[in-house]
């Protein structure tokens, strides 16, 4: 029979609470619009805002998704001071509801809410309304939750049209425009991976950023529909200039990642030598022999005990 150790575990300081408290309560409540005390003030204009629209019609379709977070008013029973959802609340306004069902927090701290809003990338966005019409709800109903018209919820149900599974991966996170997909798909999916690659290497999901990927592309690498959708330029550089400079950018992004990997250590070795050639140079005899028997040391000693940072350790000009 084996015996098993018990794995070591780090003392807890006696005294105290250890329990993981929870954000909000396990429970809703619901609250009358008039008990509800903002905490900030809507700016103006926001209500003519093309966000406040596509809340507003949201809540017209479906009701309200996310419920708003409160916390309740010490000094005033039945009161709750609103936390976040003040836009939702002013919508439901509007629209003469008034009643809420909101979250209770355990803590009134208003900046932890936004301070977590992540916008949702195109490719996430695509899926979304994808899982909805598979679940029945028609196009219509989706454009009047999201204040779009229905063509465009239709492209962007057939955003990935076209698009491999690998890119689509790649690309799941990021911003890239719906145009930039339209460019992706006239390359084959080779192309699509290479193209997704140096996009995020770069960080770059601009569309000039891709129009400049797809002249790169050799005529091998795209589809026949992207052969006849791409228009010869006679006033730009040759297909050879750009694939010439399409390696030199895959180079250059090599080299800035093996630069990535030890920047961080060597600002840090470069803070400590500063730190002590600061404390050297303070003292007067070792400078005075310095310049007696090393003066070349010196006067790269004091170069390096003025540098701030390593973007600023440059090769002196020569006279």
């Amino acid at each position: 029979m084996t015996d098993w150790s018990e794995p070591n575990t780090p003392e807890l300081e006696p005294g105290l609470d250890h329990r993981v408290r929870l954000g909000f309560e396990r429970e809703t409540v619901t609250v009358a619009l008039d008990q509800l005390v903002p905490l900030k003030i809507l700016q103006q204009g926001v209500r003519e805002s093309k966000k406040f629209a596509q809340i507003l019609s949201s809540i017209k379709a479906i009701g309200i998704v996310e419920a708003p977070a409160v916390a309740p008013d010490p000094k005033n029973a039945g009161k709750y001071f609103l936390l976040d959802g003040h836009l939702r609340v002013e919508a439901l306004r509007q629209l003469e509801i008034t009643t809420v069902e909101c979250l209770v927090a355990n803590d009134d701290e208003t900046y932890t809410y936004n301070k977590r809003v992540n916008r949702l990338p195109p490719v996430q966005e695509h899926r979304m309304i994808v899982r909805a019409i598979e679940r029945g709800v028609t196009e219509a109903v989706i454009a009047d939750a999201l204040g779009l018209e229905v063509q465009s919820i239709r492209a962007r149900f057939r955003l990935l049209d076209g698009i491999c599974t690998e890119a689509a991966d790649a690309l799941k996170d990021t911003n890239c425009s719906m145009k930039v997909f339209d460019l992706l798909r006239r390359m084959t999916a080779l192309r699509q991976i290479e193209a997704a690659d140096l996009m995020i290497g770069q960080n770059n999901f601009s569309l000039m950023f891709a129009r400049a990927l797809l002249a790169a592309t050799t005529e091998e690498q795209l589809v026949p529909a992207g052969k006849k959708a791409r228009k010869p330029d006679v006033t730009g550089p040759t297909s050879q200039q750009i694939s010439r400079m399409e390696r030199e950018l895959a180079a250059l992004q090599t080299q800035v990642k093996s630069v990535e990997e030890t920047y961080g250590i060597d600002n840090l070795h470069l803070t400590f030598a500063r730190g002590y050639l600061g404390k050297l140079l303070a003292n007067a005899r070792i400078v005075r022999w310095l310049s007696v028997h090393r003066a070349e040391y010196l006067t790269e000693f004091q170069r390096i005990a003025e540098i701030d940072s390593l973007g600023s350790l440059a090769t002196p000009n020569a006279d």
